[in-house]
């Protein structure tokens, strides 16, 4: 019995003995729960910091809603950067306390974690990683929660945070495979589930799959329960439905935004209501409904930092029903609204340029696409578009200045001589009156300066007789309105005594007007300058008929390149009928007369207006069927391939002899064709050609000249641009004629055989025995070329790539010539493989690569060889 009791009492205390120990071990592991998720303790820490990190980035992120708008918002840098370089001090605070919660709290036993933190703690790593854009370190982090905690509460959040990981790496499919086996497989909660198919929805998106990527941004709007999200999301989803062009469910989408209203972020929403307009359809019953909304938006004050693009929804709506003045007024609007949208701005300054542009106002165009383009991204198709327009616009400028010019001009030396003094009085009278006014408002601040401060700023009257001291409203009571009074009666009646009839010019009394000039005979008298004179204008206007065809003949030439620049570069069709069609009706020069029915002819073939087409083109075959044109059109297949005697086929053959060094047979050439083109799109390429012939065959000077030539006459070609920069740029830095002196130790030496372009063709004979020596020699790097110098000069090169020693040794080993005589040899035992060579006489001299470019640009060999001769 004693026993049996002692037993029992042995289990009971091991019974209690265990219990105590699993109560210590789970206040043991309480404890260390407690550590992990008080308020103060690591973890805690570090999701405050990387909630504060999050809210930096939303605050510093730019939406750019004019582009599909990503699903999360973060910009990834492609900058490489530092081992230690951080982007965000939260987010590496988040995963310092990460990292110490994990290395001080973390209990694995036996292969198995126990603190049942510890996943939340790798949760935060990962995440923290993710937003410092280290993605591969993220990955691993929410790989290790996956496989050592398959049962955590966080597996589906991690699942979804590993796949937005393997969308920043690429892996798109990888991410949309993951993603839907746990759609497929798991419950999740509402925002697990919008997380998911948002993530799913953006890897489609960036596989080009917009229909895929539709239902699964609308699946993440519906069952999210964070407003924010969910206005991004159908915004985004509006946007998707927009480039399938879908416009009624895509404003199906923004107007899901719209009703959100303050529950969601005020961008959202008003760019919800643009894009809804800029889908609008536009007709006479409906068009007040959008003008409505639209002004309804701007009178709200809370859509105040959003007025940029209300008034530019607004100007695309005047311009859209042709109110172009409510148009730019609005654009103007937008402008001046100091957006941060340089986008905005730059589609602003774009629709102002392009309606001066249509309003023939080509200097104001010109300077609004210079505002547009400083706007815009350089590597951009749409920036090189308008870049090109832009330069074209410089010939527009100019040539519509010269015609507006010289047309004016014309206009009034038509006129009778009744008729251009009315016409110019009407200019000067208007002119007149404005300085008028600005004389007498300097008058009247002479006048006020000159008075005391109290009567120049306090005008009172004194005090009437028996009345108050209020202020007066009597003319002569202001003293400035009297001193403007006086001023103005002696410019009109001059100095006249108070006397009766005194208006009478005839009792003017000659001594106050005498007096009057000797004290003012340096006045300025408005009614004699000639300014003001029609007459100073009329005799400025041309009268002989020399002069006048010369104005009348660069205003057709004007009309001329606008009608051709309208028609190739900016397929303004309207406009370059227009221009060519004025040139044919003012007796054009017979140069321009073919070219621009020509024009004509293709324009009318482009809109298909075949009657007019064949109008132009019979009336070239019968008039001009001799021209170049002329033969086209009578057959039409000699125009599907190059043309040999086309102006570009005759400057592709020159370029080919220019480079083959034959020089005097381009400058030649070019002179024929500069005289015979009658299109001035190819005299331009002729005449630099030209220009770089004469400087590769005459020299420096000859070639300055030329290029000044090409560059004067042809300034808005760009040709002419091409010459006046070389003119400013190249050529000074050509202008030095010194020989440098030591440089004989650089392996740039050459060996050079002068010969003269006049007899045999010695040169071409030597440079085939000088190839096969060197060739003989095994000397395989040196090359040997035939280099012109000038009209009667040419030189044998041999390009030694060793020093002037080098080179002279060569030079005395050809002219040795290395022979052998095999008189009484056995021929059956002579060595065959022995070299010889014959040797070369003819005198050389030896110059470094840096004097021979020295020399062939100013063509000093004489000086050379002085200056070697002395040395």
């Amino acid at each position: 019995m004693k026993f049996k009791f002692l037993q029992i009492f042995g289990f009971v205390i091991i019974l209690i003995t265990g219990l105590a120990c699993s109560r210590k071990k789970d206040k043991f592991i309480n404890r260390v729960w407690h550590d992990v998720t008080t308020k103060n303790n690591t973890l805690y820490n570090g999701r405050i910091a990387y909630d504060q990190g999050k809210e930096e980035i939303v605050r510093s992120y730019n939406d750019n809603f004019w582009e599909l708008l990503p699903v999360e918002r973060l910009t990834v840098s492609e900058d490489v950067r530092l081992p230690n370089e951080v982007l965000n001090e939260n987010f590496d605070r988040a995963e310092e306390k990460a990292v110490k919660a994990i290395q001080k709290h973390s209990m694995l036993i036996d292969g198995r974690e126990r603190n049942p933190k510890i996943d939340e703690a790798f949760l935060l790593l990962g995440k923290a990683r993710y937003n410092e854009q280290r993605f591969i370190p993220a990955l691993e982090a929410f790989n290790y929660i996956l496989y050592k905690y398959p049962t955590s509460n966080t597996i589906n959040h991690a699942k979804v945070w590993r796949a937005k990981t393997n969308m920043r790496l690429d892996n798109n499919q990888k991410a949309i495979d993951d993603l839907k086996k746990m759609i497929n497989e798991e419950f999740l909660d509402t925002e697990d589930y919008a997380d998911a198919t948002a993530m799913i929805a953006q890897a489609f998106i960036n596989l080009k799959k917009t229909d895929s990527a539709i239902t699964y941004i609308n699946k993440a709007g519906v069952h999210t329960k964070n407003n924010e999200y969910k206005g991004r999301y159908y915004f985004i989803k509006g946007q998707l439905l927009n480039q399938l062009n879908y416009k009624d469910s895509a404003n199906s989408a923004f107007t899901q935004v719209i009703d959100l209203n303050r529950r969601t972020s005020r961008a959202y929403l008003i760019n919800a209501h643009m894009a809804r307009a800029r889908n609008f359809e536009y007709s006479p019953n409906t068009n007040a409904i959008l003008l409505e909304e639209l002004e309804k938006l701007e009178k709200n004050r809370e859509n105040r930092p959003f007025l940029d693009r209300i008034f530019n929804q607004k100007a695309v709506y005047y311009a859209a029903i042709d109110s172009m003045q409510l148009a730019i007024e609005n654009y103007n609007k937008s402008l001046r609204t100091n957006s941060k949208d340089t986008y905005l701005e730059s589609l602003n300054y774009k629709a102002l340029g392009d309606i001066e542009f249509d309003s023939k106002e080509y200097a104001l165009a010109g300077a609004y696409y210079d505002s547009t383009l400083e706007r815009m991204n350089v590597n951009s198709k749409k920036y090189r578009t308008l870049k090109k327009k832009r330069d074209n616009l410089d010939d527009v400028i100019l040539y519509e200045g010269i015609a507006k010019v010289n047309d004016s001009i014309l206009n009034v030396v038509a006129m009778s001589p009744s008729q251009k003094t009315a016409y110019y009085s009407k200019y000067t009278d208007s002119i007149k009156a404005i300085a008028v006014a600005k004389l007498e408002a300097a008058e009247v601040e002479r006048i006020k300066s000159a008075l005391p401060y109290e009567s120049r700023y306090n005008p009172r009257t004194p005090k009437a007789v028996g009345g108050s001291n209020t202020e007066g409203t009597f003319y002569f009571y202001n003293p400035t309105t009297v001193g403007f009074g006086k001023t103005s009666f002696k410019r009109m009646y001059g100095n006249r005594e108070l006397q009766d009839n005194w208006r009478i010019s005839s009792i003017t009394n000659p001594l106050s007007v005498q007096v009057a000039e000797t004290v003012t005979e340096d006045v300025y008298d408005i009614d004699q300058d000639p300014l003001y004179d029609p007459q100073t204008y009329i005799d400025q206007l041309p009268t002989s008929t020399v002069a006048i065809d010369s104005i009348k003949k660069e205003r057709n030439f004007s009309y001329y390149q606008l009608g051709i620049i309208y028609k190739e570069k900016f397929r303004e069709y309207d406009l370059a009928i227009d221009k060519l069609n004025f040139l044919l009706e003012h007796q054009p020069e017979q140069r321009l007369i073919v070219p621009a029915k020509y024009n004509l002819y293709k324009i009318y073939q482009l809109r298909e207006e075949d009657a007019l087409a064949n109008s132009i083109k019979t009336s070239i075959i019968n008039d001009h069927g001799t021209s170049r044109y002329g033969k086209i059109l009578q057959n039409p297949e000699r125009a599907l391939e190059q043309d040999k005697e086309s102006p570009e086929a005759i400057y592709n053959q020159l370029y080919l002899r220019f480079k083959q060094q034959q020089y005097d047979a381009v400058i030649v050439q070019s002179d024929k064709m500069i005289a015979q083109l009658d299109s001035e799109e190819y005299i331009p390429k002729f005449e630099l050609l030209k220009a770089q012939a004469i400087g590769r065959y005459r020299g420096l000077d000859a070639y300055k000249k030329a290029l000044n030539y090409v560059a004067l006459n042809y300034p808005q070609s760009p040709e002419g641009k091409k010459a006046q920069s070389i003119y400013q740029t190249a050529v000074p830095q050509l202008e030095n004629k010194m020989f440098s002196q030591d440089i004989e130790d650089q392996n740039n030496h050459k060996l050079v055989y002068p010969f003269s372009n006049f007899g045999d063709n010695q040169i071409t004979q030597l440079k085939e025995t000088v190839q096969n020596i060197l060739k003989e020699l095994r000397y395989d790097k040196m090359k040997v070329s035939i280099d012109v110098y000038n009209d009667s000069q040419q030189l044998l090169v041999i390009h030694t790539k060793r020093n002037k020693l080098g080179a002279e040794g060569l030079a005395e080993l050809l002219s040795i010539g290395k022979t052998e005589n095999t008189t009484g040899v056995d021929l059956s035992n002579w060595n065959r493989k022995k070299k010889y060579y014959p040797a070369i006489k003819a005198a050389y001299f030896v110059i470094a690569s840096p004097n021979y470019r020295i020399l062939q640009i100013h063509k000093n060999l004489e000086h050379y060889n002085e200056l070697v001769s002395n040395q």
